[in-house]
């Protein structure tokens, strides 16, 4: 039988679990949810919109992109295709899509850039309008998805919007991982409050960001972030730091992406997110702990008390089982991923605490990161 002491301590340790366990909801229920604009988009007199699709080797995803990017409500854009040296049909699909789309060749990447940063700033330089939209090749935007973006920015005289989109799951690894890393993401970056006035948090999202063009220069665009592995999140703190208004949403009515098309994939850019811009083995350390005492030691609770014979305990544990994979099952359904794979989120803690741990060798050993083919070395 469990001592009182311990009875206490272990009923003080399932409320704080239930309290963390509760933090990616509280946030999640936060986030705006846009649906479309508030109204049809104008038919003249729109502001320009300089579309910058930075593309390597994209040549299955960048179609469906650029048809979607084609038929857009909105009525003032241009199309940029930056060409990062793809070794496919990547610039190929895109002037197949007609004069509507400039492809331009990205030069050799100088020392100490971020492959995605200098071809953002390359696309950047080359636009005409009035907002830059940094998006990605594999990214599918409804045809009201620019204008609603433009209309928010408008209307909230916001300097940076930025839509999160509905993420495509298809295989196994991506149903059980990825709903875990929507919520470590919105949980560590705290994300609807990036919307606050006063709020120091920023994040972005790189699939879908909006800027302002003025504001985007007189921060010094991606040449001031161009060694930053997380460019959007690294842009997006440029831009509070510089006092400029922030948006962020959740859109998946609007923009839809599948991110990893393979399981090396998946394991690569996740690993990217997980290593940071710096190194900092504390951080990763205390990540590895807080995923074991906050997501697998709960689940110690219901077979202690009836190892133990503690009735108390024991009920418990049996309501911390009950609300962790509740609380998985129902975030499924809000990322809209499949419910049942939430019943798996051991695995997908467990996935994440071995990129974790991968990290932290990494970081110690003073390897870089790799990611398309092109290696990043973190500082720290």
């Amino acid at each position: 039988m469990l001592s009182l002491a311990w009875t206490v301590l272990l009923f003080a340790y399932a409320g704080i679990v239930l309290v963390i366990q509760g933090v990616p909801l509280y946030l999640a229920a936060q986030m705006p949810h846009l649906l479309g604009p508030r109204a049809p988009a104008p038919a003249s007199g729109a502001p320009l919109v300089s579309v910058i699709i930075p593309a390597r080797n994209e040549e299955g995803d960048l179609g469906a992109c650029l048809d979607g990017l084609l038929s857009q409500t909105y009525p003032s854009t241009e199309l940029l295709v930056v060409d990062g040296g793809s070794t496919d049909g990547t610039r190929g699909v895109a002037r197949a899509r007609g004069s509507r789309i400039t492809v331009l060749e990205e030069p050799p990447l100088p020392n100490g850039w971020v492959g995605k940063s200098w071809a953002c700033w390359n696309g950047a330089q080359r636009a005409q309008g009035e907002y830059l939209l940094f998006t990605d090749a594999d990214v599918r935007p409804s045809p009201d998805a620019v204008w609603t973006a433009v209309e928010w920015a408008e209307r909230d005289r916001a300097d940076l919007v930025t839509f999160g989109s509905r993420i495509e799951m298809v295989g196994p690894w991506e149903k059980i991982v990825l709903p875990f890393y929507i919520q470590m993401v919105l949980t560590y970056f705290r994300t609807p409050r990036v919307n606050r006035a006063n709020s120091r948090t920023a994040m972005a999202n790189g699939q879908f960001l909006l800027v302002r063009k003025s504001a985007y220069v007189e921060i010094g665009g991606h040449q001031s972030i161009h060694d930053r592995v997380l460019e959007d999140v690294a842009l997006a703190q440029r831009f509070r730091a510089a006092g400029k208004t922030l948006r962020v949403a959740w859109t998946p009515e609007l923009v839809t992406t599948r991110m990893y098309r393979s399981p090396h994939e998946m394991y690569e850019g996740i690993l990217k997110t997980v290593s940071g811009v710096r190194f900092s083995a504390a951080r990763q350390v205390s990540f590895a702990v807080a995923l074991v005492v906050f997501y697998w030691l709960p689940l110690g609770l219901l077979p202690v008390g009836l190892w133990n014979g503690s009735v108390s305990v024991a009920a418990a544990g049996a309501f911390l089982w009950a609300a962790l994979f509740g609380k998985h099952v129902a975030f499924n359904r809000a990322a809209r991923a499949s419910a049942t794979y939430g019943l798996l989120f051991p695995v997908a803690v467990g996935y994440y605490l071995v990129l974790v741990l991968v990290a932290l060798g990494r970081g110690l050993r003073g390897r870089p990161i790799q990611w398309k083919g092109r290696s990043y070395r973190l500082a720290g």
